[in-house]
């Protein structure tokens, strides 16, 4: 598969057929967050579940302990435009233990609350 790199109705992008450094497109969307999408697949600590109902309010992941399928989140260099958003989610046929070239982890560092 080799796409144009380009989204929606958008101008065509670059194919770079490859994950991009951190602040590689300087941008920051409206949450303050950067490299959201289509860098890597984001592997969630939660499971796969198919609504939100009963979810957890505490921040804790979601789990079953039946060890069903990770969750993944985002879409990755190699994905369709279409998977690229933080809202897409992905979970047919990804265990926990496996690994693909187009699927990683973000690290979060939160900085606290300021008064």
């Amino acid at each position: 598969m080799k796409l144009s790199g380009s989204y929606g109705e958008g101008p065509k992008g670059e194919y770079r057929e490859q994950t991009t450094p951190i602040g590689y497109f300087d941008f920051v969307n409206s949450f303050g967050l950067s490299d959201m999408h289509g860098n890597v697949w984001e592997w969630c600590a939660d499971e796969w579940h198919d609504n939100y109902e009963n979810a957890p309010t505490d921040s804790k992941a979601w789990l079953n302990g039946d060890k069903s399928y990770s969750l993944l989140r985002g879409g990755s260099w190699y994905s369709s435009p279409l998977y690229c958003r933080s809202a897409y989610r992905y979970h047919e046929f990804v265990g926990r233990d496996d690994r693909f070239f187009n699927i990683g982890f973000r690290i979060v560092c939160d900085r606290g609350i300021s008064e």
